[in-house]
C-alpha cells in the first residue's frame, strides 16, 4: 500500500489552502460552460487556484465524483511554491532551478496496491459521464476530459514509458477521441503499433501531485521516463501500482485513472474537436481521431477531478501558459547550452505566449550570436509546438519587461537587414491559427508547417568604434552617470518633495 504521507494532489491543495492560494467555490456551478468562464474570471483576476465542490449533477448523495480542481500551476507564484521553493524567486533562479532538476533522475517505486484502485469500474460500470467533467468553452466539440490528464503509454521496442498532456475528448460514456500527433512521444510509440497492427495500451492519469502536470506538459528527452524526473523534483521516488487492465503503471495515490487502448482501425476512430486550444484560439474543425476504448476506471474514494482551461488570452492566461513560461524556458536554456552557444544570461517566456515567442538575453560575443541563438533552439525536437519566434537582446534588457523589448527592437533593429531572419517551410504546431489549414493537416505533413522568424534586437557590431562613445560602437544611453546617480540617490531623502513621499507609485 502507497504511504499516507506520499505527495500526492490532496498534499498538494492542503500546502496550496495554507499559502492562501486556493480558493472552495461553494455555490452551485453548472459544469456545463458556466465552470470554465469563472476559472477565466478568476484568471483575469489573478485569483488562487479553485476547487469547485458543487457542481450541478454531481452534488447529490449518489454522486461518485463531486469536485473539479482548476488553475493550480496559473502563476509563478504557485509553480514556485509547489516546487517546494520561494514563492518570491525571480525568473532566472526558478529557471536556473528547473533546468537542473530536468536532468536529475529518482527510480520510481512500483507498490501492491494504493488509494487509486479503492474503487475499480469495468464492464457496464465504466462510465465517463459519472465524474464532472466541465464543457469548458462554449465553443468545444464537447466535454473535455484530457486538459491536464497525464496520458502513460510505453514504447513497446525499449519499454520506456512516457507520460504526456494530450486532449482528448468524450466521445461516448467508454470512449475518448484524442489528438494524436507523430512526432510527440507518444505519437512514437503510436507509429510502432500501427506498424505492428496491434492497439495500444493507454492510461490517463487525473489528478496526482502538480509535479505530474508540470512535466508531462513539458518535452522530456524520449529516452527518459517522467516518473524519473518526478522522483529528483520530489527528493523521493514516485510510489507506483500496476494497472488493472493494461501494462502500465500510475502513481499509486492517484485521484482518477482511466485505462483503455486506441485501436489501429481507422473504421474506430471517433469525432474530436473543436477545442479551446493553449494558443487562445478555437482549434481544428471536427476530425475523426484515434481514439482510447476504455476497459477500466480506478479512483480513489471521493475522487477529486484535475482539470484546465486552455487558452491564453492577453491579461486572463491560464496554467499550460505559466508552465510553459518555466520550462520553455528552461528546456530552451538547456539546449542552448548543450550545443555550445555562450553568453546566454537569461531566458524569458511570456505566459501570454505559451513559448511560441521566447527572449533570449546575452552577453554578446560575435555580431553573428543571435543567429547561432535561434539555429540552435529551431533544431531542437521542442520547438513542435514553440520557439516560433525568437527574439535576441542585450544583457541591459530585461527579457521580462515588454517595454524595454519594444525600445530594443524600435531602436537596435533595422527591416530590411538580417536582424529579422524569416526561416521558412519548418516543422512546426499544427493548430497555430495564423497557419494555413492545408499547413495544419497531421496526416498529410506528419505535423504543421511554421515560418519561423528571428529578431535580433542587439546592438550591431557593424559600427566603427567611435571616439565620442569612448570607443563604443553603438550609440551610448542616456542613462545618468554611475557618479551623479550615487549623488542622487545618497541625497534623495534631502530634497524636500511635496506632495510625493519619494517612494514608488
Amino acid at each position: 500500500m502507497a504511504t499516507t504521507d506520499a505527495p500526492d494532489l490532496r498534499s498538494a491543495l492542503g500546502m496550496l489552502r495554507g499559502a492562501g492560494e486556493l480558493a472552495e467555490v461553494t455555490a452551485e456551478v453548472d459544469w456545463n460552460r458556466e465552470l470554465g468562464t469563472v476559472a477565466r474570471e478568476t484568471l483575469r483576476r489573478k485569483g488562487p487556484a479553485l476547487l469547485f465542490r458543487n457542481i450541478k449533477d454531481y452534488n447529490g448523495p449518489d454522486a461518485r465524483c463531486g469536485q473539479v480542481v482548476t488553475s493550480i500551476l496559473a502563476s509563478h507564484r504557485r509553480i514556485a511554491l509547489l516546487l517546494g521553493l520561494d514563492p518570491s524567486i525571480d525568473n532566472r533562479s526558478l529557471v536556473d532551478y528547473v533546468t537542473r532538476t530536468n536532468r536529475e533522475r529518482v527510480t520510481p517505486k512500483l507498490v501492491a496496491d494504493g488509494p487509486v484502485h479503492e474503487n475499480v469500474l469495468l464492464g457496464d460500470d465504466v462510465d465517463l459521464t459519472a465524474f464532472p467533467v466541465p464543457h469548458w468553452h462554449h465553443l468545444d466539440g464537447g466535454r473535455y476530459i484530457n486538459t491536464f490528464g497525464a496520458v502513460v503509454t510505453k514504447d513497446p521496442v525499449s519499454g520506456i514509458g512516457n507520460a504526456g498532456v494530450y486532449r482528448g475528448m468524450i466521445a461516448d460514456r467508454d470512449k475518448i477521441s484524442m489528438l494524436l500527433v507523430p512526432s510527440q512521444h507518444w505519437g512514437r510509440h503510436w507509429a510502432e503499433y500501427l506498424r505492428r497492427g496491434e492497439p495500444m495500451p493507454v492510461a490517463s492519469v487525473y489528478g496526482w501531485h502538480p509535479v505530474m502536470d508540470f512535466l508531462a506538459g513539458s518535452p522530456i528527452p524520449r529516452d527518459v521516463c517522467e516518473y524519473d524526473v518526478m522522483g529528483a523534483y520530489l527528493g523521493e521516488p514516485v510510489e507506483l501500482v500496476r494497472c488493472r487492465t493494461v501494462d502500465l503503471e500510475v502513481p499509486a495515490s492517484a485521484e482518477l485513472v482511466v485505462e483503455g487502448y486506441i485501436s489501429p482501425d481507422p473504421d474506430r476512430y471517433r469525432l474530436e474537436g473543436p477545442f479551446g486550444e493553449f494558443t487562445g484560439y478555437v482549434s481544428d474543425l471536427p476530425t475523426p481521431r484515434p481514439t482510447v476504448e476504455v476497459t477500466a476506471i480506478t479512483h480513489r474514494s471521493s475522487p477529486i477531478f484535475r482539470g484546465t482551461l486552455e487558452g491564453s488570452l492577453p491579461g486572463a492566461s491560464g496554467e499550460n501558459s505559466y508552465m510553459s513560461s518555466v520550462q520553455r524556458a528552461a528546456i530552451a536554456w538547456h539546449a542552448l547550452t548543450t550545443a555550445g552557444v555562450p553568453g546566454i544570461t537569461d531566458v524569458y517566456v511570456h505566459p501570454v505566449t505559451n513559448g511560441t515567442t521566447i527572449v533570449v538575453q546575452i552577453d554578446k560575443v560575435n555580431e553573428g550570436h543571435a543567429k547561432w541563438v535561434a539555429a540552435a533552439l529551431w533544431s531542437t525536437g521542442a520547438a513542435l509546438y514553440r520557439y516560433k519566434y525568437v527574439i535576441v537582446v542585450d544583457e541591459d534588457i530585461d527579457p521580462s519587461d515588454y517595454s524595454a523589448i519594444d525600445w530594443a527592437i524600435a531602436y537596435r533593429v533595422r527591416p530590411g537587414s538580417d536582424d529579422i531572419v524569416v526561416f521558412p517551410g519548418t516543422f512546426g504546431s499544427p493548430i497555430d491559427p495564423s497557419t494555413p489549414l492545408e499547413d495544419r493537416s497531421i496526416a498529410d505533413l506528419g505535423s504543421g508547417l511554421w515560418n519561423r522568424m528571428l529578431v535580433d534586437a542587439t546592438r550591431t557590431w557593424r559600427y566603427p568604434p567611435q571616439p565620442q562613445w569612448g570607443g563604443a560602437r553603438f550609440p551610448p544611453t542616456v542613462a545618468p552617470a554611475p557618479e551623479d546617480l550615487d549623488l542622487v540617490r545618497g541625497r534623495w531623502a534631502e530634497y524636500g518633495f511635496t506632495g510625493w513621499d519619494g517612494g514608488p507609485r
